[in-house]
């Protein structure tokens, strides 16, 4: 009964905000050197109201590696646990699940859903950005396997599920931050010169 009213009023805080876009600026200076200096120099910012929600940057150049034969992922050539980017909640955020978040600066690194019942679903894609705190996680260059990455992610969440942005491979380049169905809101911007979706505000039951 719990879980069913704080789905409700989670659902029903993301439908009536108003959120929007605007430029970030640089890296917070909480991520590693190594870290900033492969991002963007200039993130996204998304307000709720007026009020600062979170910033995300993304690296320049999209990681690379050996096409993957697993089914149902847009992002075929990106190795597992490569980092892609960074957000900041300015106060509780929230992921795809709907799991609280700390506000703080967090790494987002690449994952790929496992198929099991427990993510059926989830999403028609099996792309995911997996959170860490960026305190914890000051290597550019490491890929950590998928138990590794969970792990490392759990430190995010405060739970045995890892905290998770869903994303995808975008059809269009035209940067953009719109409202898709009834609480989804989607972040459409690039990783080097692919183009991604990223759903920063919505809860998924799955």
């Amino acid at each position: 009964m719990i879980g069913a009213i704080s789905t409700f009023v989670l659902c029903s805080f993301c439908a009536f905000a108003q959120y929007k876009s605007e430029p970030a600026g640089g890296p917070p200076p909480e991520v590693a050197p190594a870290i900033a200096q492969a991002l963007q120099k200039d993130g996204v910012k998304i307000t709720n109201n007026g009020a600062p929600y979170c910033e995300i940057w993304f690296r320049t150049d999209k990681p690379s590696g050996a096409a993957s034969n697993e089914e149902n992922v847009s992002l075929p050539g990106t190795p597992m646990g490569a980092l892609l980017g960074v957000i900041r909640f300015d106060g509780k955020g929230a992921d795809r699940r709907g799991q609280q978040v700390k506000a703080g600066v967090y790494t987002l690194r690449y994952g790929i859903m496992p198929i099991n019942g427990d993510h059926q679903g989830a999403a028609p894609q099996r792309d995911f950005l997996l959170m860490t705190p960026a305190a914890e996680d000051k290597d550019l260059n490491a890929t950590p396997n998928f138990e590794a990455l969970v792990a490392m992610s759990r430190k995010a969440s405060g739970t045995p599920h890892p905290a998770v942005l869903s994303f995808w491979k975008a059809d269009s380049a035209t940067p953009s931050f719109t409202k898709q169905g009834d609480s989804d809101w989607v972040l459409q911007t690039k990783i080097g010169d692919t183009p991604i979706d990223v759903i920063l505000i919505g809860f998924a039951a799955s």
